[in-house]
């Protein structure tokens, strides 16, 4: 797989996502490496990597570490609707790292993870 096939959406303070950005590299892939608390998701961004996942908003909510019991985005009652624009809002909700390839997007904790990927 080359570089344009395989996208880490990557926070570099997260060990989990530096293991899987490391794996990736030890398999011979250097991906595009994506710092979303840089750039930002938009809603149709996360709402593509969410059906190719065939999750949730849900299942990529990051609680540990952010507001989201705050802001009642643990409810589960919480629509999908108002997680994805609250993760716009403040992209640190979006639990990491994200991997997408040819055969799909997962979220990659542990590390090991992205192999199924690849």
């Amino acid at each position: 797989m080359s570089r344009t096939d395989v996208v880490i959406y990557h926070n570099p303070a997260c060990g989990t996502s530096r293991n899987t950005l490391a794996l990736l590299r030890e398999k011979g892939i250097e991906p595009q490496v994506v710092e979303y608390l840089k750039t930002g998701w938009t809603k149709a961004q996360l709402e593509g990597l969410f059906q190719r996942s065939g999750g949730v908003a849900r299942d990529f909510l990051r609680e540990r570490g952010t507001r989201a019991a705050e802001l009642g985005l643990s409810d589960p009652a919480t629509s999908d609707e108002a997680l994805i624009a609250a993760m716009v809002l403040d992209p640190i909700l979006v639990n990491r790292p994200i991997v997408e390839t040819e055969k799909g997007v997962a979220l990659c904790r542990p590390a090991e993870q992205v192999l199924g990927l690849l």
